[in-house]
């Protein structure tokens, strides 16, 4: 189930940034009294009433701007309003609307997606409020009042925001599709490989890295199952971003992550693995996906008898937090090993949905107890009464404690490792919930 994504806007200095940390709970975005520091769109996830969803801020849109930063700026916040599906639009009750206020508003109102209004900066509701109803000639809705600083009003906002959401059910409507989301570095074979997928050349393919700029999906059907094949822009470091545009990307990226059930790294052989494709496989394990570790380029290489060990256990070292995941050499080249990719696909896809009975489960639980005794703390023991399953994708468990405490990490991988040896679990991440036996919810 994918996370709506709602984009941060509006002109410079209004608040955004400071309205953005308030909601992800953390300093994450630049805060300076100066226009148009924001630069980067930086993204974090929020929950509101049990609602989740993605939040990305922006930098300040001036719609009339000559100079060039300004105009990239206002093209990124083109490409967040793009992506969103709901779009916060902020302004600021000191200055009141601005004409730049009113250009912003009527490209929001051209793109038909929900936006919310938040007129920021009133510290004082009382006296201030009546300086709101200026803001209805923007004729974008209902103007809501907030302090960032003061985080007055942000609760009504938010109610807001999750009211333009989907419903749920709609969310999680089952489709046959295995929805696969091709993550990676610019230039690895993404496209490449897709293209050999689908039998044709779809997408364009190119050796200038970040040729791919959106989140393109392909379907196909191969031995009766169906996959949709999401294609991302190429992610690179921040140093390394020329064309201001990629920057904008990785949110593309994050937004197939959140709507994809398996997702595949693609790293290429010549380069090996590297600092960067950690961090962008660690998108798809913190967001609990399936995931599968190619490795393209594989017949461009020299290689002997040790090459595939080595190219393994770097890949163990690097991604040492999802080794899960399978590794496959491939070639989108020539097609070497992709027919094989694809039953993997299916594999991981089938385990992460997969769900055990709380008999079996806890038949495990008990022998993995018996083989190695739970720890204890100052003559305290560990106790783990029994174990549930309560959700799938990625497959999460509820252990049932005395002292959440004990149950160091060490303990907890422990318990992972015997279930993936029971049940398998190849390819997706495992979760568990700890709670102690008084404790209601």
């Amino acid at each position: 189930m994918s996370k709506p994504i709602v984009a941060v806007v509006g002109r410079p200095n209004v608040g955004k940034s400071t309205l953005f940390n308030k909601l992800a709970g953390e300093r994450i975005s630049i805060v300076q009294d100066r226009p148009g520091v924001t630069r980067d769109r930086i993204y974090a996830d929020v929950e509101w009433l049990d609602r989740k969803f993605t939040l990305i801020d922006t930098g300040g849109m001036e719609p009339g701007a000559e100079d060039i930063i300004l105009k990239q700026i206002l093209q990124q916040a083109e490409i967040a309003i793009e992506t969103a599906d709901v779009i916060l639009f902020v302004c600021d009750i000191k200055q009141g609307v601005a004409d730049d206020d009113i250009q912003v508003a009527n490209m929001l109102r051209r793109t038909k997606k929900p936006v919310v209004l938040a007129v920021n900066k009133v510290d004082d509701m009382r006296r201030e409020n009546m300086d709101v109803y200026e803001f209805y000639s923007l004729a974008i809705g209902e103007p809501i009042p907030i302090s960032a600083g003061q985080m007055l009003g942000l609760g009504d906002l938010l109610d807001a925001v999750i009211s333009e959401f989907p419903p749920e059910e709609a969310e999680e409507e089952e489709e046959e599709a295995i929805k696969v989301a091709i993550i990676g570095k610019p230039n690895v074979g993404k496209s490449s490989l897709i293209n050999n997928i689908l039998g044709e050349e779809r997408l364009i393919v190119s050796n200038i890295p970040g040729t791919t700029r959106d989140a393109i999906d392909s379907p196909v059907e191969k031995d009766g199952q169906k996959f949709i094949f999401i294609d991302t822009a190429g992610m690179r470091r921040k140093s390394k971003i020329k064309e201001d545009i990629e920057r904008f990307s990785i949110i593309r990226a994050v937004a197939a992550v959140e709507r994809c059930d398996v997702a595949i790294l693609v790293i290429d052989a010549n380069e090996g693995i590297t600092d960067q494709d950690t961090k962008i496989a660690g998108i798809a394990h913190e967001r609990g996906k399936a995931a599968i570790i190619a490795v393209n380029k594989w017949d461009s290489i020299e290689k002997d008898d040790k090459t595939m060990n080595k190219f393994l256990k770097d890949i163990g070292n690097e991604l040492a937090y999802m080794p899960y995941a399978p590794r496959v050499f491939i070639s989108a080249k020539t097609g070497q090993r992709v027919n094989k990719m694809l039953e993997t696909i299916k594999t991981v896809h089938e385990n992460h949905a997969l769900r055990i009975s709380t008999g079996l489960l806890n038949d495990v639980l008990i022998e993995a107890m018996a083989m190695q005794q739970p720890p204890s703390d100052k003559g305290k023991q560990l106790r783990i009464y029994y174990v549930t399953q309560v959700s799938v994708k990625p497959p999460t468990f509820v252990l049932f404690v005395n002292d959440r405490q004990l149950l160091h990490f060490s303990y907890r991988r422990y318990i992972e490792n015997q279930f993936r040896e029971a049940f398998g679990f190849v390819g997706t991440p495992i979760h568990f919930i700890v709670r102690e036996r008084n404790e209601k919810n």
